[in-house]
């Protein structure tokens, strides 16, 4: 079978929301928790990185907190600020 890996140009040209479904659905057919607790450690700085300085301080204090932003960490600045996070691990272990 041939390699479906996607290359990261195609991936930069997918909306975030996508790369954070593809992303998502890989990691979960991979039983790859590695790639669960690298989301969760990445949502603080992403938060940041998007003017939510608070929020950031907030989640890096609060686990529950972090645990509810994971489960949107596929929406809106969130996910376009995890879109490296997202892109890489798609290009490194990803199928279309």
């Amino acid at each position: 079978m041939a390699d479906v890996t996607p290359d990261r140009a195609e991936l930069d040209d997918l909306p975030s929301k996508e790369l954070y479904d593809r992303a998502m659905k890989l990691a979960r057919e991979r039983r790859d928790v590695g790639f669960l607790w690298e989301l969760l450690r990445a949502i603080p700085a992403a938060a940041a990185a998007t003017g939510e300085v608070d929020r950031a301080e907030f989640d890096l204090l609060h686990g529950v907190s972090l645990l509810e932003e994971f489960t949107h960490a596929g929406e809106g600045e969130l996910a376009d600020a995890l879109r490296p996070f997202y892109i890489d691990y798609l290009a490194t272990h990803g199928a279309s």
